[in-house]
């Protein structure tokens, strides 16, 4: 699980959205023309946090899950928001971001 601390970002909440990409949308079956992305959430307990793992910072284990044949990844873009808002502007919306990180989403295929 990822730990805040004062110079690191608190995550509290994760946003996903599925079917964001055409081929990612038929590869898992769907139709892009008639289904549009979909948004779910993640526990922040989801993260696993590798810039101190067992004093080894940038290393990290994670075990293949248990029932499961399909653990699939993908790179994702990370965009942290800093702060909330509602219908806000095109031109503000850099206002409310704290900055972008790179992710490995991990997925169970076949469950």
């Amino acid at each position: 699980a990822f730990t805040p601390t004062p110079s690191r970002f608190p995550v509290n909440r994760i946003y996903c959205v599925g079917r964001n990409y055409r081929e990612h949308a038929l590869e898992m079956g769907g139709d892009p023309d008639r289904e549009p992305p979909f948004f779910f959430t993640k526990p922040p307990n989801a993260i696993v946090d590798t810039a101190n793992h067992e004093n080894k910072p940038g290393t990290c284990i994670v075990p293949y899950p248990p029932m499961t044949s399909s653990l699939h990844h993908e790179g994702e873009l990370v965009v942290a928001i800093q702060s909330g808002g509602l219908r806000i502007p095109t031109e503000k919306a850099n206002d409310v971001i704290f900055g972008f990180a790179i992710g490995c989403d991990l997925t169970r295929r076949d469950l």
